[in-house]
Order: structure tokens, then sequence, then C-alpha cells
């Protein structure tokens, strides 16, 4: 593995393979503990209150969270990524660790919102420092590797946690589960301990309030139009395949009568896909070029999606299900890769918190609108319309790849003469590939490069 410094460049190795194992490994056992208790909390609600009672606990965990991305991506770029990280996650640690002992004594609504409520809040706060950490330890085309990854991890959270929260219900009770996420989310703190040593606080930028910098993610969209056109990207492709999962497949599969063991099919067919080929992105992805993994794979996922509601058989579309996951596979890290090379450093917690609302808060809006959409149209008809929404992606991301990848500075080193970025070493075109970037007019003079991502 390429882990040599650059010539010229500083002494810090192009890849930090034990701080990326310790970031992927903490951040599985904390995906996999999270999943633990989702399941343990629902299905406790569900006993406790009904359909109700579950509503009502995803909105206490889902919109402090929403809120907290907006300041949390400030936060992080003021504080730096392990100030938040360690006070967020130890405050978690402590959460959980009184959920336990509360739930241990009496078990009741209020208490499991606002467990909900406070873990939503810390995730929210956390999350932008989190998603900032990868480019720290990875660049170049390899950061495509680390996040394939890093999406692995992400894959295999709930296939091993949402079993095992069920399992803890049916043989013990929820303090077991939070037990699990407080033992998982401090090992998750241990690894942070060290994957972010020797990480330094941001110069501070005095004048300038935090309501005002929560901000900085949207002025990034506006000024900077390769991060504005991969936000598109990745809105339009979680816009158009929530409502079909979430809500169109049940009311699918109920309508041929095909029973609800083939929803439970589908979704394994396409968790199983999005993990394999996550797994070779993490061999391979420095040798696929980006345009194909952000524009070929777009495409693929969007005619997918159309497929899929015209399927005549569970097999048939549980087959479609797979290569749509096959797919989302590459094109997930490939997005992420390129919204963390396109960020200047300064702006990395910003934009990423941008990012995580793209994912976050399109759900919602994705079962309102299709699902209105679906009383007129009928169910097949929108599920296909949700497919032509997710062509918008790959459009987008193509748009994305013939725009230049800036920094906060431009460089004016040897490197601009092959369309690298400095500090990132970022090609030209994104990792080799698509279109090649725009130069910059010639500088006499060489400024100052931008801190590296």
């Amino acid at each position: 593995m390429d882990t040599t410094p650059q010539a010229g460049a500083s002494a810090e190795p192009v890849v930090q393979w034990g701080k990326v194992s310790a970031l992927v490994g903490g951040q599985a056992m904390a995906q996999g503990g999270s999943f633990v208790l989702l399941i343990a909390m629902n299905w406790t609600a569900v006993q406790l209150g009904g359909t109700g009672a579950v509503s009502a606990l995803m909105l206490a965990a889902t919109l402090p969270r929403a809120l907290m991305l907006i300041f949390g991506g400030a936060v992080a770029d003021v504080l730096g990524p392990r100030f938040v990280l360690l006070r967020t996650t130890a405050a978690r640690v402590v959460v959980l660790v009184a959920g336990t002992a509360v739930v241990f004594v009496a078990e009741h609504l209020w208490q499991l919102a606002v467990i909900a409520v406070l873990d939503g809040v810390l995730l929210g706060l956390g999350g932008p420092a989190s998603s900032g950490l990868m480019p720290q330890f990875a660049k170049r085309e390899h950061l495509s590797r680390a996040n394939s990854l890093y999406a692995m991890v992400l894959r295999v959270a709930p296939i091993v946690g949402a079993p095992v929260g069920a399992w803890l219900i049916a043989v013990g009770h929820l303090w077991h589960a939070l037990l699990v996420a407080s033992i998982t989310s401090g090992i998750w703190l241990a690894c942070l301990l060290y994957v972010t040593q020797g990480m330094s606080r941001p110069r501070h930028e005095p004048g300038t309030p935090l309501v005002k910098r929560s901000a900085d993610g949207f002025r990034l969209l506006a000024r900077n139009p390769r991060l504005r056109w991969m936000f598109i990207a990745s809105f339009c492709l979680d816009l158009a395949f929530g409502w079909p999962v979430e809500v169109a497949l049940p009311l699918l599969v109920s309508e041929r009568g095909w029973g609800v063991g083939a929803v439970g099919v589908v979704i394994a067919a396409f968790s199983a896909g999005a993990l394999g080929s996550s797994a070779l992105g993490a061999m391979l992805a420095h040798r696929i070029s980006l345009f194909v993994r952000l524009v070929v794979t777009g495409a693929g996922i969007a005619v997918g999606i159309l497929v899929m509601a015209v399927m005549p058989s569970v097999v048939t579309l549980s087959v479609v299900s797979c290569l749509v996951g096959l797919l989302s596979g590459f094109n997930g890290p490939a997005i992420v890769t390129v919204y963390q090379q396109s960020a200047p450093d300064s702006k990395m917690g910003a934009a990423m918190s941008t990012l995580a609302l793209a994912g976050i808060g399109t759900g919602p809006i994705s079962i309102a609108v299709f699902s209105s959409l679906s009383l007129a149209l009928g169910i097949q008809a929108t599920w296909m319309l949700c497919g032509v929404v997710a062509l918008i992606s790959p459009l987008s991301a193509f748009m994305a790849l013939r725009h230049p990848s800036l920094a906060d500075e431009p460089a004016a080193d040897d490197e601009a003469a092959t369309g690298e970025r400095a500090g990132t070493d970022e090609p030209a075109g994104g990792e080799g590939s698509g279109p090649v970037r725009t130069e910059k007019a010639a500088v006499s003079e060489p400024s100052p490069a931008p801190a590296s991502v």
C-alpha cells in the first residue's frame, strides 16, 4: 500500500492505515450499538404505547439530531474535531449509562423520550466532526478506498445490530440494550482518543458568532459549484429512494399478494449488494474511474429504481434490488469523497453537516411528497416517477466533475501544472478521472498552500 510521502511534502504518510482502521473499527462498534438500541427502544415503545409511541420516539430522536447537525458543523470548525468528538462521545456514554440505571428501575415512555432527545442532540453535534476525520488520514485516491471501507461498516451495522437488539428484548430487558450501547460508545471514545491524538484546535476567529457560522455550509454551496452539484446529486438519490423502500415496497408486496417475507428478502438483497461493492471499493476504488463511480452508477441506480416497480416476481425484484445495492456501494462513498476533497479544510465541518442533512432531511420529505402523489397516480406509477427523479443525480454529478475542486486559497507550485490541489494531492478532475480541471491563471509568486484536508 502506498504510505510514502510525496517529494517535497511533509513527512506525513499519504495513508495512515493504523488510524483509518481504528476509526472504522470504532465506528463499527458505535453504529452496531446504536442499531441495537434503536430496535430495543422502538419495540419497548410499542409495548408502552403502540404506534403513536413509536412515532413520538422517532421524532424525539431525529428532530434534535437534524437541528444540531446545522450547528455541529460550525462547532467542529471553531473548536476542532478532537475537542468536539471527545466531549460529545463522553457525554453520550454518560447519558446511556444513566439511562441504563433509570430504565433498570422502571420503564416509562417519557424516560425513553428523554434518552432519545439527548442522544440525538449529541449525535447531531458530533456527526460533522466525525465525518470530517477521514481526509486527515487518507489522501489522494486512497480517500475513496477508506470511505468505501467506512461505508461497508455502515452496511454491516444494521445487519448485526438489529437482530442483536431484537434478541436482547426477547430474552432480557431494555436496560440490557442500553448497557450494550454504553459499552460500544465507550470503545468508540477510546478509538477517538487514539485517532485524534495530536490534533490541535483551529485558530480562533474573533467577531464571528456561532449562529452566523452555522450557515457556512449553505454559503459554501452558494459559491462552490462543485459542492453544490454534489449536494444536489446526493439529495435527489435520497429523495428518490426514501419513499419506495419505506412505504411503497410493503404496499406493493401486499398488493401483489407476495407475503410480508418478500419485504425482508428484497431489503436483504439490496444490503448484500451494497455490502459486497463497498468491500470491493475498499480494495479497488482508486482503480475505477470517478466518472464511472459517480455518473455511470448513478444512472444505473435510477434505472434500477424505475425497473423495480414493474418486476413480476419476488425473485426478479430481489435481483434488481441487489444490483441497485451493488451500484450504491460504489456511488455513495464516491459522493462523500468528492465532497470532502472539494471542501476547504477550514469549513470541513460545515460542509459535512450539509451533506448529512441531504440524507437525514430527505426521508420525511420523500414520504410526504410521494405518498401524496401515489393517491392520484398509484403506487407503481409513483415508484417509476421516483426513478425519473433519481436520474437528476448522475446529471448533477457530471456537472460537478466539470468544475475544479477548490481549497481555501490557490496554490502556485509545480503541482498546479498537473491539476493537483495543494495539501490534498487531488488529481485533475477528481482522482484522475472525468473531465480535466480548468487551470487557474499563472501566478508569478507562490502563495501559501491551504491546510491539508
